[in-house]
Formats: C-alpha cells, structure tokens, sequence
C-alpha cells in the first residue's frame, strides 16, 4: 500500500474488547491500487471499506444473540468484517466476503491483533457468479445497500447463496433503497419484518435505521 493512514481503536461489545485496525478517515486513498481500478473502485468510494461503521456495530450486536450452533454464516459486503470478527471468536462457522481487494489484508490483520484462528474468507461480487462461496443457513451484512442497483443484485446474490432454509439479516441506516430490496426479497420468497436501531456511533454522534430481518423456510 502508498502512503495511507491507520488507526486502532479498541471496540468493546458483550464486555469483550476487540483491537480493531481501520482507515484514518475517509480521505485515504491507495492510488496505487490498480486491482481496485481494474473493478471500478473510485477514489471515492475506495476508503469505505475500511472505515468503521455505526451499522457493522449493531450488525455484530444482533447477530451475536442469535442461536447459530451448526449453521453456517456469511457476512457480505462485510468491509472490516467486525461481525465476522465477533462470531468467530464465540466458535461460529463464518464466512467473511467482500468485493475489495484490501478486505482481506484488513481482515488477517484484525484477527491477528486479536489472537484469533484464520477467518474463512471468499471475493463477494454481487454482480459475478462465485460458486466456490457455497450455501449459508445466515446471511449477513450492514448497509449494503447505498447504490440503487444494489437492490437487484444484492437480493439475487443473498439468494444464490442461501440454502432452502436460510434467514438473513441487514442492517440499514435508513437508506431510500431499502424498499426496493424488501421487494425484491419477497418476491424471491422470503417472508420479513423489521425494527428500528438508535444509537450513538463511536464519535457520540446519533445513528438510527432498521434492522431488517427475511426469512425463508422451504
């Protein structure tokens, strides 16, 4: 990597502390990441996987009450991958994914700092067929959905890799798209309902949305 700024913060959930490496701020930017310009990447959007977001913190909340002995997981679009990061330390099969060339480099570096096995990690690119992901019985992600074509392409992405029996959790932060995706969600067959999230995010700012919940159980 150029040049780019880092940071460590330690992030505390269910009285566990996390040592977490991110982005500075989002005006970092690896002009020398020619993979990330090969996929489209722009300089800016090319810092936002690498920051920490009020949505993987409430991600990594949820998920980490629910009942997951023998299912496995996958986060998409999983960016620092916190989530991932949470289930693997309580024992859960998880599958981190995202399109960025630089998640996975992140992501080793977090579970090193954090004294934790290797995480099973996979390309996820919403618009490009992966079978070597496979089929998850809980799929994840936070905020996910910040283009309008993500939608589409996030919805048949969830479905490809679900199996029969699958539930999946997004958490959004209110994005206008959110509507569009349920729509599609449904059509495809899953039944859903949601709920609201407030909070303060790292920087004592307020941070709501839904936490959206579909269902699929055949």
């Amino acid at each position: 990597m150029s040049a780019i700024q880092l940071k460590q913060e330690t992030i505390t959930l269910n009285q566990v502390d996390y040592l977490i490496q991110s982005l500075k701020d989002n005006q970092q930017y690896d002009q020398d990441d020619e993979a990330s310009a090969r996929i489209g990447i722009s300089s800016s959007t090319w810092p936002l996987f690498g920051l920490f977001w009020p949505s993987s913190f409430v991600l990594a909340a949820t998920v980490a009450q629910l009942k997951l002995k023998d299912k496995r997981v996958l986060e998409i679009g999983c960016g620092l991958a916190f989530s991932s990061i949470v289930l693997h330390g309580m024992g859960v099969d998880i599958t981190a994914s995202d399109q960025h060339p630089l998640a996975r480099e992140f992501l080793d570096t977090n579970v090193m700092n954090n004294e934790m096995p290797p995480i099973h990690y996979q390309t996820g690119d919403w618009d490009t067929a992966n079978p070597a992901l496979g089929e998850f019985d809980l799929i994840i992600g936070s905020d996910v959905l910040y283009q309008p074509d993500h939608c589409k392409n996030v919805s048949e992405f969830i479905d490809i890799h679900s199996e029969r029996k699958v539930q999946v959790v997004i958490v959004d932060p209110n994005r206008s798209n959110r509507s569009r995706f349920t729509r599609n969600m449904q059509t495809l067959g899953y039944s859903h309902h949601s709920e609201r999230f407030s909070m303060m995010d790292l920087d004592r700012k307020p941070n709501k949305g839904h936490i959206l919940y579909y269902q699929r159980e055949n």
